[in-house]
């Protein structure tokens, strides 16, 4: 891992969501996610020359109200996928490219360059190494993100 290696402030995680969902989003310090949001949250696992990184997660509330906004969907999209505790395929779609830009939040100059690896959606595994880190103490950020006339949920993530 590069020395260069920096967490996001949350206004930067803000702006991003702003320009990507063209809405209103409110950022607050937040609890990290739980084992239990694990279950049911859109985690994503970012490398640098295939060490881990980064991982960040999203609850399922989030990640689906995120993907809705996204998608320009109605906010009832997001509650019927929140009501059935998963995560539709095109929201999961969605969520994957909101994953896949917030890249640009990880990659420093001087630094070698991070991807995004993967993306576990609900109910699939989440390898041990990615689930003991975005439950680790250390390099963190979380936050409780409100996605304006949709909804809010938790976002961890947390640096190697």
């Amino acid at each position: 891992m590069s020395d260069t290696s920096v967490v996001p402030a949350s206004l930067a995680v803000r702006n991003l969501f702003e320009d990507l969902l063209g809405r209103d989003v409110n950022v607050s310090p937040g609890d990290p996610m739980t084992a239990d949001d694990l279950a049911t949250g859109a985690i994503a696992v970012y490398t640098d020359s295939m060490q881990l990184y980064a991982v960040c997660g999203m609850t399922l509330s989030l990640a689906a109200n995120a993907g809705a906004a996204l998608g320009l969907l109605p906010a009832g999209a997001a509650e019927d996928s929140i009501e059935e505790k998963q995560l539709f395929p095109n929201l999961a779609e969605n969520v994957f490219e909101l994953y896949n830009i917030f890249t640009s939040l990880l990659n420093r100059e001087g630094a070698t360059h991070v991807k995004l690896y993967q993306v576990i959606y609900p109910g699939q595994e989440i390898p041990n190494d990615a689930r003991a880190q975005l439950l680790a103490l250390g390099k963190r950020l979380d936050l409780l993100v409100e996605v304006s006339r949709y909804g809010k949920g938790k976002f961890s993530l947390s640096m190697v």
